[in-house]
């Protein structure tokens, strides 16, 4: 923020007499932020072969870092994430700690179910493709250790070896934006067809996205004549945690993307208590996924969350 140019606002107000309020001032504020930077995600429609496992991809265009009052918030969304960085790098905060998506590097982003800040790793123009596969997809097309990259961003070189090399070289070599995105999903659907889905974890998913992740893991035991044990560790090798957290995060990402439409909380509590017992859990789960509590996140600049669910 050009906190020099806000003061030079500031003082004109008041050389104008107008109402410098605190508030007037904030909003200028605001207002200079989003002028300064300007991102976009331009949605990308997959490959039908790959359209049951992906939930979404998508282009990250920014002319420089963000607004530096934007909170550069991504909420928990229960995706997983393969990420090219082919114009400058991608800075992330996960649960305090750091990580860096090299320019040219493809990057794994594990299960989060913490908020994630995201920023531009230099202030120049920024380019991403970013591919998230829902919990059907990830374990499908790659065989990774779920619960070590579980809240971490791992580079696929370390994941995958020489196929990751490979691809990289490809990828640096075409120029053009559509070309990079064929070659991706050429590369993802070889991966599918080498690979056989499992019953059991693939009908426990579908359970719990389609109870919006109200199902409990009784239910689940009861469906499946599975044990929580059991369960637990399925989730484990294919998700990298249990159906409960899961749950927790699909039923919050229910809330949230009403929210993040610009929807009063006020106008929200029908919604809430569908999805909460009580609002000190509603409150709880809050906090947890956002880092923040609802006036507190409603009253500051909050771009970035709000583009990235509603893309």
């Amino acid at each position: 923020m050009n906190w020099r140019r806000a003061g030079r606002w500031r003082r004109s107000c008041a050389d104008r007499r107008v109402n410098s309020s605190p508030i007037r001032i904030f909003k200028a504020a605001l207002i200079l932020c989003r002028q300064m930077t300007a991102f976009r995600f331009i949605p990308v429609t997959p490959h039908p072969i790959l359209g049951p496992y992906i939930a979404k991809m998508y282009v990250f265009e920014s002319s420089g870092r963000l607004p530096a009052l934007d909170r550069k918030l991504i909420v928990p969304n229960a995706n997983f994430k393969l990420t090219l960085t082919y114009r400058n790098g991608i800075m992330a905060t996960i649960g305090g700690k750091p990580f860096i998506q090299i320019e040219n590097k493809l990057s794994f982003t594990g299960l989060i179910d913490s908020p994630v800040m995201l920023d531009p790793q230099e202030d120049t123009q920024t380019g991403t493709i970013i591919i998230e596969f829902n919990p059907l997809g990830a374990y499908r097309l790659f065989h990774l250790p779920y619960a070590e990259v579980k809240n971490s961003i791992v580079g696929m070189e370390d994941l995958i070896g020489n196929s990751a090399e490979e691809l990289q070289s490809q990828l640096a070599e075409a120029s053009a934006l559509n070309l990079k995105l064929r070659i991706l999903q050429d590369f993802l659907i070889k991966r599918l067809e080498k690979s056989a889905p499992d019953a059991i974890y693939d009908y426990c998913i579908n359970r719990i996205a389609d109870s919006k992740g109200m199902i409990s893991v009784a239910q689940l035991e009861k469906d499946t004549g599975y044990s929580a044990r059991w369960l637990n560790r399925k989730f484990s090798e294919h998700l990298g945690t249990g159906p409960k957290n899961l749950s927790e995060i699909v039923r919050f990402k229910q809330f949230y993307q009403v929210y993040s439409t610009g929807v009063k909380l006020q106008n929200l509590k029908d919604h809430i208590y569908q999805l909460y017992y009580d609002q000190s859990h509603f409150l709880r789960s809050f906090k947890r996924f956002t880092g923040a509590t609802p006036t507190d996140l409603q009253n500051s600049l909050n771009e970035l969350a709000a583009k990235h669910y509603t893309s």
